[in-house]
């Protein structure tokens, strides 16, 4: 009879395998992300992003109707909102200036902040490699599509 030895696998083991699968399948065109750009990504996510727009992408709740204050709330990052439908570079203009012209009409008011002199380009473009990662792949293939055009 032979016996086998189970090995004690780490539980972040699991989280690590799915960050690799994710990478693997690319974002954005078939591109493969470094993992530990994700990791760097998630963690400056959640330290950064995470307070307005959701631990989960999730957004802020009503994130469509305006507030007395005339702002939008946050918008979802997850596959329900529309951050997919955007280049990427449009996306990182967004986070390096904020909602100020090109990337919203002059005069728009919004609660989003700038990153320029926070965050390097690499550290947003890791962000967004991170919010991609999240997407299910029928949102990456829609996505691709709608970016073709």
């Amino acid at each position: 009879m032979r016996f086998q030895r189970r090995i004690r696998q780490p539980a972040c083991e699991g989280t690590i395998a799915l960050l690799l699968i994710s990478t693997l399948a690319g974002c954005e065109g078939g591109e493969r992300t470094d993992p530990y750009a994700l990791m760097e990504g998630e963690a400056i996510y959640k330290a950064e992003c995470a307070s307005c727009h959701g631990a989960k992408l999730e957004g802020q709740p009503d994130w469509r109707i305006r507030r007395a204050d005339g702002r939008l709330p946050a918008p979802p990052h997850d596959a329900g909102g529309h951050t997919w439908h955007h280049p990427r570079e449009k996306l990182a203009s967004i986070v390096k200036l904020g909602m100020v012209p090109p990337n919203a009409p002059p005069g728009y008011a919004s609660d989003m902040p700038a990153f320029a002199g926070k965050l390097s380009d690499k550290q947003i473009d890791n962000v967004l490699a991170y919010i991609e990662s999240r997407w299910p792949p029928e949102v990456l293939a829609q996505r691709a599509e709608r970016l073709k055009r």
